[in-house]
């Protein structure tokens, strides 16, 4: 099975980190592209484990998960002593804004390998276009950390009625973590921040597709799906050394994902910013031949 070699890892320093790798590795159209033929079930997570130091989890975005599945995760990713995973809050907490239902109670088990494990980074309370900047909703942010103390939580929002200093202030004085974002620029959007308001730096890639960004058809994948430039890394590189000047830990997280692309992606910011060189799945190197300067010589 190919893989970085651990030879070709560049050593992450005790006090300095920076995981960069794809949003979630369940996805139908990534078999054959990044997963060779074979490769199934907890498999995947260990390939993208061999290639990339943290994936996200969006699975538990959708519903509670088990704590066997997280176990299994745990055994998965075993033998990768500095893979870390963030994971997306459920729904109902960000875009029902429930927090009263037995959710939050099985939410918390099912996470609770991983953290006491020592493998969740961050947790990622995703929240819709339609979550503004107002008093109420501090207040509900306030109110989701109380009950979710013991957890890394992250703040993700996406209008920019959040891009202002006091809102930064606000989170570094509640202890909440933010997450940058780099989206589509409609719309009164959140710009390219590059703040740190708590032990940790975090950064999501959206793409930048603008013409389906705001369209939810049958295709809800599609707004994703976009490769950024070699260009457009660059830039988004020199995002991520800033967030790393602020805070000794960063987390990369390409949301891209369709057809592959964050992990395509996930892998040439690796080698921009960690010089890591890597054994490419043979589908990707098909899919992406400019990935072709990565390879392990």
């Amino acid at each position: 099975m190919p893989h970085s070699s651990d030879t070709n890892r560049k050593p992450q320093t005790a006090n300095r980190k920076l995981l960069i790798g794809p949003a979630g590795w369940d996805y139908p159209d990534w078999q054959g592209v990044v997963y060779p033929r074979g490769v199934k079930g907890t498999e995947r997570l260990a390939f993208l484990a061999s290639l990339f130091d943290v994936v996200e989890i969006n699975v538990t975005f959708y519903r509670p998960i088990p704590a066997t599945s997280a176990q299994r995760w745990l055994e998965a990713v075993a033998p990768y002593e500095n893979f870390r995973f963030t994971a997306k809050l459920l729904q109902v907490f960000t875009h029902a804004r429930r927090l009263d239902g037995p959710e939050l109670n099985q939410f918390r088990e099912g996470l609770e390998p991983l953290l006491t494990g020592g493998r969740l980074g961050a947790l990622l309370a995703q929240f819709p276009y339609s979550f503004h900047n107002t008093q109420e909703n501090r207040a509900y942010l306030v109110k989701l950390k109380g009950l979710l103390p013991e957890f890394p939580l992250a703040v993700e929002v996406r209008h920019r009625s959040w891009q202002q200093r006091a809102v930064r202030e606000f989170l570094q004085e509640v202890g909440l973590n933010f997450c940058n974002i780099d989206q589509p620029m409609l719309s009164y959007p959140m710009g390219a921040t590059r703040w740190v308001t708590g032990s940790i730096g975090y950064l999501r890639l959206h793409g930048r597709r603008r013409d389906v960004w705001f369209e939810f058809g049958e295709d809800r994948q599609a707004r994703y799906d976009y490769l950024y430039s070699p260009e457009e890394l660059e830039e988004l590189a020199g995002r991520v050394r800033e967030l790393q000047e602020k805070t000794s830990e960063v987390y990369v997280i390409f949301n891209n994902h369709p057809a592959g692309k964050a992990v395509a992606n996930g892998l040439e910011l690796e080698h921009m910013l960690l010089r890591k060189r890597t054994t490419l799945p043979a589908g990707l190197a098909a899919a992406f031949p400019r990935l072709a300067k990565l390879v392990e010589e």
